[in-house]
């Protein structure tokens, strides 16, 4: 796709989150972990790769691993039963019903802690915190219930409502690139469910 219009807003024409990168000891255990768990799927990897790794992709976005059996070298605590902590870094990912999620985690019998975030309007937001088999934390949320409203911009900017219902709205005024970036964002990404 071209892009003819960046906008005045002087952001870069970005559209979405494509990918994470992720280093992994067995690529066969995170590659079993995303499928299984999560619902990625398997895809074909460019073939000038020299390292053994995998793609996945499901839900707009891609998963991609690369195979480090030394990872253990670089973080010490790998091996150690991490903490679950909604402080530390994370993927996240919407759903659509946490309650679900964690019926299904408790069935696969994984360790997880559950949060709830509240803004001023009394709007909720539950989380699911939960480790993949190197340690990376995965989060699983309900976050369309809090709406995105920037603090500054010099761009009007459509604020998410919901995102499973689909309404006409003008155009807003920064550009192409700006109304396809938050299509993408309140569509492609709020719709993961089990």
């Amino acid at each position: 796709m071209e892009i003819v219009e960046v906008g005045s807003c002087g952001a870069l024409p970005l559209l979405s989150l494509n990918h994470v990168s992720l280093l992994c000891r067995s690529v066969w255990d995170s590659m079993r972990f995303y499928e299984d768990v999560l619902g990625f799927v398997s895809i074909k990897r460019p073939s000038s790769f020299k390292f053994n790794g995998a793609w996945l992709y499901n839900y707009g976005i891609g998963i991609h691993l690369i195979e480090n059996p030394n990872i253990d070298e670089f973080d010490a605590c790998m091996n150690e039963a991490r903490p679950i902590s909604p402080k530390d870094n994370h993927i996240s990912f919407q759903c659509t019903d946490v309650g679900l999620v964690k019926r299904r985690i408790e069935d696969m019998g994984m360790r997880y802690v559950t949060a709830l975030v509240e803004d001023d309007g009394g709007n909720k937001v539950e989380q699911v915190f939960f480790h993949d088999p190197d340690g990376y934390m995965i989060e699983l949320c309900n976050c369309e219930n809090i709406p995105i409203i920037p603090i500054i911009s010099s761009c009007s900017f459509k604020p998410r409502t919901h995102s499973f219902i689909k309404k006409a709205s003008p155009p807003a005024k920064c550009g192409f690139m700006e109304n396809i970036m938050m299509e993408s964002l309140s569509m492609d990404m709020m719709n993961f469910s089990f």
